[in-house]
Formats: C-alpha cells, sequence, structure tokens
C-alpha cells in the first residue's frame, strides 16, 4: 500500500528558465567585451575619435549588463524553490532583462549628448590608428553575437515556447555593439577619405537613436510581465468558454497573469448545481498549455439550476 504524504500533492513553483549553455557562453562575452571597452576607450581619448570612444563607453554598460546578466541567472537558481517567493523566481530574468534595457537607454543618452558637444567642438582625429582599434571591437562583436546567437534561439523549458528575455538582453547588447562598431568605422573612413570630419559624431548621433528603438523594444516585452499583466482577452475568453460549456458552470472571476517568461497562473472561481472534483476542472482545461499553475475555487448553487 502506497502511503501518501504532503510531498506527494505539493507540485514545482519554479517557472525560470534554465540557460546553463546560455549562462556559460555569457560569461565569454562579458571578458572579451571588458577587455575591447578598456582598449577602445583609451585609444578613442588618445586619438581623439568621438565615435570610437563612444563604442567603448556603449561597452562599459554591456560590461554591467552582462553582469546583471549572470547575477540573475544565478539567483534564480539558488533561489528557484525559495518558500518566499510566491511562484518561484521565473521573473528574475525578466528583471534582468529590463534592468539591462534601461543600461541600453541610458548608453543612448550618453551617446547623444556627446556627439552633440563634438559637433559644436570638433576634435583632431587620428584616423590610422582609430581604425584598427574600431575594426579589432567589430570583431569581438561578432564573435560574442555567435556565441550567444543559437541560445537566444533556442530556449525551451516544461514544453513551452520559453522567451530568456535575460539572455535576449545581453544578445541585444552584443548586437548595439556591433552597431556601434560599424558606425565608427564607416565614420573613420570617411573622414580619413573624404575629409568628413562631422561624419563621427553624426554617426554617434544615429547609434544613440537604433539602440533607444531596441531598449523601447525590450522594455515593451518585460514591463508586461513585471506588472502581472494578464494574457491575452481572446485566449481568456476561450477559457471560460470551455468551463461553461461544461454542465451547467458558470465562471463568477478569473484572473490570469504572468509569472515567468512564458508560463501563466490562472484563478478561476466557478460556479453549478452539479459540482466535481478539482482535477475534473483542471482536466477541461488540459488544452490550454500556457497555464503552468491553475489555482480552481467550485461554489455550489443551492438555487435552482438555470441549465437543465
Amino acid at each position: 500500500m502506497h502511503i501518501y504524504t504532503l510531498e506527494n500533492w505539493q507540485h514545482s513553483h519554479d517557472f525560470s528558465v534554465k540557460n546553463e549553455k546560455g549562462e556559460r557562453r555569457t560569461q565569454y562575452v562579458l571578458a572579451l567585451t571588458a577587455i575591447t571597452m578598456i582598449v577602445e576607450i583609451i585609444a578613442g581619448t588618445v586619438y581623439g575619435s568621438m565615435a570610437l570612444l563612444a563604442d567603448g563607453w556603449h561597452m562599459a554598460t554591456h560590461v554591467a549588463a552582462f553582469m546583471i546578466t549572470l547575477f540573475a541567472y544565478s539567483y534564480a537558481r539558488k533561489h528557484a524553490n525559495n518558500p518566499a517567493y510566491a511562484f518561484g523566481t521565473g521573473k528574475v530574468n525578466v528583471l534582468g532583462g529590463f534592468a539591462s534595457a534601461i543600461a541600453l537607454a541610458v548608453v543612448a543618452l550618453v551617446m547623444l549628448i556627446e556627439s552633440l558637444q563634438r559637433i559644436v567642438n570638433p576634435q583632431t582625429i587620428h584616423f590610422n590608428e582609430a581604425i584598427v582599434v574600431a575594426s579589432i571591437g567589430l570583431s569581438v562583436n561578432v564573435i560574442s553575437a555567435f556565441l550567444l546567437k543559437d541560445d537566444h534561439n533556442h530556449t525551451h523549458q516544461h514544453d513551452h515556447g520559453d522567451h530568456d528575455h535575460n539572455l535576449r538582453a545581453a544578445y541585444l547588447h552584443v548586437l548595439a555593439d556591433a552597431m556601434t562598431s560599424v558606425l565608427a568605422i564607416v565614420a573613420l573612413v570617411s573622414g580619413k577619405f573624404l575629409g568628413w570630419d562631422w561624419l563621427d559624431p553624426i554617426m554617434g548621433i544615429v547609434g544613440a537613436v537604433i539602440i533607444t528603438r531596441w531598449s523601447y523594444g525590450l522594455l515593451k516585452q518585460t514591463s508586461p510581465i513585471l506588472l502581472d499583466a494578464s494574457i491575452a482577452r481572446e485566449y481568456q475568453q476561450a477559457i471560460k468558454e470551455t468551463i461553461e460549456r461544461d454542465s451547467d458552470n458558470r465562471v463568477s472571476d478569473i484572473h490570469i497573469w504572468k509569472i515567468g517568461a512564458n508560463h501563466y497562473a490562472a484563478i478561476i472561481a466557478l460556479v453549478t448545481h452539479y459540482p466535481n472534483s478539482m482535477e475534473y476542472y483542471k482536466g477541461l482545461l488540459k488544452s490550454f498549455n500556457k497555464l503552468s499553475h491553475i489555482t480552481i475555487e467550485v461554489n455550489e448553487c443551492k438555487e435552482a439550476p438555470c441549465i437543465e
């Protein structure tokens, strides 16, 4: 005879995205970015290139962002089963992505201000040296992008199409680095061969605009999750109709919200004259695979049935 304990009836509340490979590759990218950052900041200052200096400081904020990414992975893993978190640490990685999006926005603002200052007060640029350093920076960014690309595009857990917003943020930071490196090279080559020194700060402004757009997109993805946004109205309506098609059930209250990158929790209250077990009602919803945690309240109605 099998003896059931309380643990037999409990289930996991760990809805965090597991991506050990992505975490390990982010560590490699952090080391590469930190080294390149130091080289570009020194070279940009010495050789007078705003585009190169902007790229270096841009990388500095990305170093901080990658550290946020790694901290989020570590914290989510360490506290995955901590009862202090009602639905686990699924939102920690999302919070890391949100913080990185803010960092991207700050980078864009700093680049814009510095570029405008360089338009008003131009500086002498040592083109040959700056082009070499910018090319090295671009090579590092391309390598980093390939390290993160596969994991960013192929992250799955529990048969859900999870989106690792933490890793996506790191990937966008790398793309932003690559983009600013390309703009820096274009500006420096144009300045050397065409005499377009003014293009150097202009490219800094262009880079700031593009990075702002990426930041806004990442904020739009992460903010609803952190604010417990509900699921799409059509999906919620389909859940309600499925329950009400069975017997004379009527849904009196329903709340559905995100508890992870692509995991939802649901609290549903229903009224019926013919109550069934909780498992019966959960079985009605088994096709709704986005619902990872379902709580159902069944209220028996004592009055005459509204549906025979």
